[in-house]
């Protein structure tokens, strides 16, 4: 097994990236707010409920379902501030934004009241700096078929307003704030389309506006492919000192069918993680290994049967060598798959719960919290971020019948990539 020494060439290797970004240049401040109900004072932009986005405007309404609004804005972190609330009736408003990372989960207002609630979008696009002449690399992140006209990668803020929403007024500013990096597959991606969902789009509810979630994991992606796909170049171009690079991979790594990525868990996918270990830390973050939800496999005694143990075990050896943290969400699964029971457990997952891997947004959450326990247990500094709430045991879940986050107009029967 390659040792310590052997990490930096190997870095240089796989990862053709630039040399660490400098310090960012401060945000020029560029407040706008959008009125969507009342009167428009001067200095905001009235939107008309008709108004759909168009370039000229720079803002406006998405065909795709009912109360999808955009906004055009460069790449960057942007804190969004919404004054919720009717005059004439009582309402509830749930937030997404981008492809269906929940932002403001029921938040309810009484008839003629009045409150604000704020949170920060991560905006991307494709883009990378182009390497120097004669350097390898590209100036693009390779992107799948089902990631194109994706709003993750597009050049808009989009926020999606569900349940009975009484939303009046938008503000957007960019912000410079510590931004956690989400590395990983399809169980940490932001699912694009109802009934599927990952917990990397569950995560950004649980924490104030004092940090950003940049979740670049994608379905059917594994170490080296989101290397070799510039994944991995697109955080680390953007990456600075006080982020956070989460990496949690291991259901398609371990897939021998896939030559070209395999990654066995003794070896090669160990040679991986120390690789985003040291460019994270090469440029001032932190990185943070989290070990793979586990499958929905029970045995006949009710316990769950083990897939990915040798991958959980490779993550924490990994964390311990390098002395970096471990959210351990295999072992967090398990015990939520057995305290749900055979019988139960099916609520937590996809497609009916036909999908033994991937995750509704019940699953979805309850992870997502599993997370959240993860970071305070383990005394990240990341932990003064997280919305105060009851501490999570994955032994004791929530009712699946207990959430009721309303649904996303975009819908597929089509199964994530990767199993």
């Amino acid at each position: 097994m390659p040792g310590p020494a052997m990490i930096a060439p190997l870095a240089a290797m796989l990862i053709a990236v630039a040399p660490p970004a400098p310090p960012p240049a401060p945000m020029t401040p560029a407040t706008t707010t959008y009125v969507l109900a009342g009167k428009a004072a001067p200095g905001t932009v009235a939107v008309a409920p008709d108004m759909m986005f168009s370039t000229a405007a720079g803002h406006g309404y998405e065909p795709g379902g009912p109360g999808l609004f955009s906004v055009a804005v460069p790449p960057g972190n942007y804190g969004v501030t919404l004054t919720l609330g009717d005059p004439a009736r009582a309402a509830v408003t749930t937030v997404k934004a981008e492809s269906r990372r929940l932002m403001l989960d029921r938040v309810a207002t009484a008839r003629g009241r009045t409150v604000t609630r704020s949170f920060v979008v991560n905006v991307r696009t494709p883009a990378l700096p182009p390497p120097p002449a004669n350097a390898p690399g590209g100036s693009a992140v390779r992107l799948n078929d089902r990631e194109q006209g994706s709003r993750n990668w597009d050049d808009r803020l989009t926020l999606e307003l569900l349940g009975t929403p009484a939303v009046a007024r938008i503000q957007v500013a960019p912000v410079t704030v510590p931004t956690v990096f989400l590395a990983g597959d399809s169980t940490v991606t932001d699912q694009p389309s109802e009934p599927a969902a990952s917990w990397g789009q569950m995560l950004p509810a649980l924490f104030d506006e004092g940090v950003a979630v940049a979740n670049h994991a994608e379905s059917g992606e594994t170490l080296k492919s989101f290397i070799t796909e510039l994944r991995l170049d697109r955080i680390l171009a953007e990456i600075r000192p006080g982020d956070w690079l989460f990496v949690q991979f291991g259901h398609n790594d371990q897939k021998a069918q896939w030559p070209q990525t395999h990654a066995p868990a003794a070896t090669t996918y160990r040679d991986y993680l120390r690789v985003y270990a040291a460019e994270a830390r090469r440029r001032g973050a932190t990185p943070v290994f989290v070990t793979s939800p586990e499958r929905r496999s029970f045995e006949p005694d009710g316990r769950i049967k083990p897939t990915l143990a040798d991958y959980a075990d490779a993550v924490r050896a990994v964390g311990r060598e390098l002395d970096l943290p471990v959210i351990d969400l295999n072992r967090a699964t398990i015990a939520f798959y057995e305290a749900l029971g055979p019988a139960r457990a099916p609520l937590a997952f996809n497609d009916g719960g036909r999908d033994a891997t991937h995750h509704n947004g019940y699953g979805a959450d309850q992870i997502a919290r599993m997370v959240a326990a993860g970071i305070r247990t383990s005394g990240l500094p990341l932990a003064r971020h997280l919305i105060a709430g009851r501490p999570y045991d994955p032994a004791h879940p929530d009712a699946p019948e207990s959430f009721t986050v309303p649904a996303s107009a975009a819908r597929s029967d089509l199964r994530p990539r990767g199993n």
